[in-house]
């Protein structure tokens, strides 16, 4: 059958998201030599020490400055989104507008998500079968044993009835004859010279036979839509009839690496190093539910910049660097000059807090994510995933608390992000979580979201999980 394409109807822009902030554990007072120092923490650290005293690092390439109108010294003065607010504000963009679905085979469904519930096309089994290699049986023992001594083999049409006092040869999957009361399994039961069959233990009625229906009946909803196709999936939907499947299209992303001094390959030299950002995000974005079209690298070239995005036909746009204030972050102009509307500038959050969403047309967005390697997973996790999630029809998965075995440091005002590995029932931070170090988030089977004043040994932290299985163990970075 040739593939058709179809639309889902979606939510307004807007619907569910409550504006507010979740509540989280109550914030501990830190004093100020409680900050995390820069040798620990990396940039995080220099900035958690200006802001205990009322100040901010000059802008630079990986970090955002004050809008012009606000008083960089106020108390008043803007922070960024609320870190729960800016999730609730990309989930809702990915549920406005229309999802596209697709009916391919079973095969090319693979890796989707299910558009419609599955539902079973026929009963499972659709008819009584032979759990075990042994003996069809008719009442009590002992049996006539039948002469077909090949018996009733699975794939055989019609068989006759068994009459009262009677055995015959059954193979496991095999068709039960009719007027059948057991099946006993072959190392349970001998025949006598005679030619009679005898139980070597106690049959009960019904014994080894799977029933008509015994799983579910024709009709039943199996998995609700949002269901991610797996290899079981399919196999499930093989077995209930299907030949097909109605699922969402994965949403087209592009990628934009920004950057004059980025190299693709080699060894970092002369104020150039490697792009660390452009291997990680495009299967990063695959591993949730995405078809990354290309990943691109552009120097620092407004008119580059701008000819990309307005060029690009992608669903959704990643920029990665260029979304603070220096004299090459082209991102904020950037959108300007094509009438974006910024729905997202700035995120309450550490590592990460100049990312940005935007929206580019009806249907389309642009997510900004900084330079720095973990500040760019930091928005990943904030701003690309839930976006993703919705526009790819995912089902958000719940979310869940562990405790921390060891205190974390945290951010005067803001959500910290920070690597956690499991180690039986809490969560251990990792060292190298600093906004340009991948070594803990690589080792990490997930990322803490921290309060404002971070966290002690004991305290319940929300757990944010990566796209894949973790490691059995990781190891401490």
């Amino acid at each position: 059958m040739t593939a058709q394409d179809h639309d889902l109807g979606a939510s307004a822009p807007g619907q569910g998201a409550t504006g507010e902030p979740a509540a989280g554990p109550v914030p501990h007072g830190r004093p100020a030599d409680r900050a995390a120092t820069p040798a620990a923490e990396g940039d995080d650290g220099v900035e958690e020490a200006l802001a205990l005293v009322g100040m901010r690092p000059a802008s630079s390439r990986n970090h955002g400055a004050p809008a012009p109108d606000q008083d960089e010294h106020s108390p008043g003065r803007h922070r960024g989104t609320p870190w729960e607010e800016a999730r609730a504000l990309a989930s809702n963009a990915g549920r406005a507008g229309v999802l596209r679905t697709r009916r391919d085979p079973l095969a090319a469904s693979l890796g989707r998500v299910l558009a419609t519930p599955l539902v079973a096309l026929v009963d499972l089994p659709s008819f009584d079968t032979s759990a075990m290699d042994g003996w069809a049986v008719a009442g009590p023992g002992p049996w006539t044993v039948a002469s077909d001594e090949s018996g009733i083999l699975a794939g055989r049409g019609a068989v006759e009835v068994l009459a009262d006092g009677t055995a015959v040869r059954i193979a496991t999957g095999a068709r039960v004859p009719p007027g059948a009361t057991a099946v006993i399994r072959s190392e349970r039961a001998r025949a006598d010279r005679n030619g009679r069959l005898h139980a070597q233990s106690q049959v009960m009625h019904g014994q080894d036979i799977r029933p008509r229906g015994q799983e579910c009946r024709s009709g039943d909803q199996l998995l609700p839509a949002g269901t991610l196709v797996t290899p079981a999936v399919l196999g499930l939907a093989a077995a209930a009839g299907c030949d097909e499947l109605l699922t969402v299209v994965r949403p087209k992303v592009e990628v934009l690496v920004l950057g004059d001094e980025l190299l693709t390959e080699g060894l970092p030299q002369d104020g150039l190093i490697r792009d660390a950002l452009g291997p990680m995000i495009g299967p990063w974005l695959r591993a949730l539910g995405a078809e990354v079209t290309a990943t691109r690298r552009i120097g620092d070239d407004a008119d580059a910049l701008r000819r990309a995005v307005t060029g690009s036909d992608a669903d959704l746009v990643i920029t990665t660097g260029g979304t603070a204030a220096g004299p090459v972050d082209h991102v904020h102009p950037m959108l300007r000059k094509v009438g974006a509307e910024l729905l997202v500038d700035g995120v309450s959050v550490r590592p990460g807090h100049p990312m940005l969403l935007a929206g580019l047309a009806p249907g389309r967005y642009l997510v900004g994510l900084p330079g720095n390697p973990l500040a760019a997973v930091s928005g990943l996790l904030t701003l690309a995933e839930p976006l993703l999630r919705q526009r790819s029809g995912q089902a958000t998965p719940a979310p869940y608390r562990a405790s921390l075995r060891d205190e974390v440091h945290g951010h005067p005002q803001d959500t910290r992000l920070v690597p956690v590995v499991h180690r039986g029932d809490r969560v251990v931070p990792l060292h190298y979580r600093g906004p340009a170090m991948l070594r803990g988030i690589a080792a990490a089977h997930g990322l803490a979201v921290v309060p404002p004043g971070g966290g002690r040994p004991g305290d319940e932290l929300e757990i944010l999980d990566l796209p894949w299985p973790p490691s059995s163990e990781g190891c401490f970075t």
